[in-house]
């Protein structure tokens, strides 16, 4: 079986093979080996699949489409690990491949036998020997990276010195450029800018070769580098493809590297005198420089970048889509005993449906919007929110027990005891009254006017206008009465609370009183 990869890789993949690329060469630039290509194809090709229904998916959808994703042959794995201390030590005297591939069975008894294992040993030589001479076609590739240095602005306001770094991006047929300056190097920062340059350049090429930095690459590796799933994503929306150069191989991003040092003299030398007060008064001071550049002729040729963009390149670049690109953040979180997830950077609550109470969950953001999914399924969608420790809720999520509290309002209330008794209502207006926010009274008003099916109706009214008659306004005194059975008794000042005394000599009239 061949290796598991991400849907975003696979996207690629199938974007490079639909366009007749050959599967070296996909495998070259996504970082994928042969044999897993052909399987995922042989999948494709064997159901009937459509490569423009494919391109066209979700992430998680295309993943529940092929269900298990195949896997490598661990043997070779293993090998592929060893390569390097075996390519070193064939040039140690007498060492040859007859006592490496001894060694190495001797270590791995199920390893491969002598023939195959002197094939990918060979295989592995010639790749690493190999050079290849790249023909930069229009529209072909763009080529991104940061400079080493570092531009900075001054806080107006406290003197502070911020630094800026410097995106470049170059297009390898026409060298046409692109710089602005960012906060940091950080993956946001990063796939703005590169948007931007996008939009700059009006369109969009075949390939984006980046320099295995954090932001776009998350484990840099010789064969198999990891591309971050947000950039495959801006790759995806942008129809075109990732090619991280490959590490220690400088000749892969030697366009980019030489633009660097030609950006040092055109645009950080100009402005070394100047101090600016904001990044984007430094990005406008970038710009003017940048325009002058790409308008500069060539050493020793009657023509700029600009010119042989706009005359050899730019009708080769793919058009950008009507949308522009929304990043989006992947983040695992645990559903609370609340049927809520919390997305610490807003520090927002957003509910998702209470069976997957305790469940980690795959939470995607964009700037608007909030997908989370469970086993590759969409559980839950909101418009995003950004209001501190506030809560963005759909009733159907929560248990039925838990609508109920959700629609407590002081309204409800008030129109719940209005349909019982008109003393009820002002006994319940009292109590919310009582209190400084109303939600504190919630809790007293539910158990008190769940007495009208518990105790009873009446019993209920005439509770309410005898602990009102006493002033005290609380579900405790409303309890307290229908659990003594005093809500019958006589109120002080009724006709029934008057005695007749008995005559006796010690019992003095009103007349002694006056």
């Amino acid at each position: 079986m061949a290796k598991p990869i991400a849907m975003s890789v696979l996207k690629q993949i199938i974007r490079q093979w639909c366009k007749d690329t050959p599967i070296k060469a996909i495998s070259r630039h996504a970082g994928v080996s042969r044999n897993t290509i052909k399987t995922y194809i042989k999948i494709i090709k064997d159901r009937g699949l459509c490569c423009t229904g494919l391109l066209g998916m979700e992430d998680h959808e295309l993943e529940a489409l092929f269900f298990r994703s195949p896997q490598a042959d661990p043997r070779y794995s293993t090998l592929l690990q060893l390569m390097p201390y075996f390519a070193k030590e064939l040039g140690r005297t007498g060492v040859n491949r007859q006592v490496l591939w001894e060694e190495y069975i001797v270590k791995h008894p199920d390893g491969y036998q002598h023939s195959q294992f002197c094939y990918h040993l060979q295989q592995y030589l010639k790749s690493e020997q190999a050079t290849l001479h790249i023909e930069q076609k229009p529209g072909d590739k763009l080529y991104v990276d940061f400079t080493g240095k570092k531009l900075q602005w001054v806080d107006h306001q406290t003197g502070e010195v911020h630094d800026a770094e410097v995106f470049v991006a170059v297009l390898g047929h026409s060298h046409l450029t692109y710089v602005e300056a960012v906060p940091s190097q950080k993956q946001a920062h990063f796939l703005s800018a590169l948007d931007n340059a996008l939009h700059y350049f009006g369109g969009v090429p075949q390939a984006i070769v980046p320099d295995n930095l954090k932001a776009a690459v998350i484990k840099t590796d010789r064969y198999e580098p990891t591309i971050n799933e947000a950039l495959s994503d801006l790759a995806n929306h942008y129809q075109t493809t990732i090619y991280p150069a490959r590490s220690r191989k400088p000749r892969d991003k030697s366009w980019v590297e030489n633009m660097v040092r030609t950006i040092y003299s055109r645009v950080f030398a100009p402005l070394r005198n100047d101090t600016y007060h904001s990044l984007s008064a430094l990005n406008r001071a970038m710009r003017i420089c940048l325009e002058k550049h790409n308008g500069q002729n060539f050493q020793g040729e009657d023509f700029s970048r600009l010119q042989r963009f706009n005359e050899q390149e730019k009708e080769h670049l793919s058009p950008l889509p009507a949308e522009r690109y929304q990043h989006k953040q992947y983040r695992d979180v645990k559903v609370r005993k609340n049927c809520h997830v919390y997305i610490n950077e807003d520090k927002h609550y957003y509910s998702v449906p209470y069976r997957f109470i305790g469940k980690t969950v795959r939470v995607i953001t964009t700037q608007q919007q909030v997908w989370v999914l469970y086993d590759r399924q969409r559980i839950a969608f909101h418009k995003r929110d950004f209001k501190p420790y506030g809560y963005t809720t759909v009733k159907e999520h929560l248990p039925s027990h838990h609508q109920f509290v959700i629609e407590w309002s002081a309204q409800k209330f008030l129109n719940w005891a209005a349909g019982i008794h008109a003393d009820v209502h002002t006994f319940i207006k009292a109590i919310l009254d009582s209190k400084p926010y109303p939600e504190l009274a919630y809790q007293s008003c539910v158990g008190l006017l769940s007495m009208d099916k518990k105790r009873g109706r009446q019993r209920l009214i005439a509770a309410c206008q005898r602990a009102a008659h006493y002033q005290n306004y609380s579900y405790g005194a409303v309890k307290r009465i229908l659990d003594n059975n005093l809500e019958q008794a006589p109120l002080p000042g009724d006709q029934q609370m008057k005695i007749n005394l008995p005559d006796h000599d010690n019992i003095r009239g009103p007349e002694a009183y006056q």
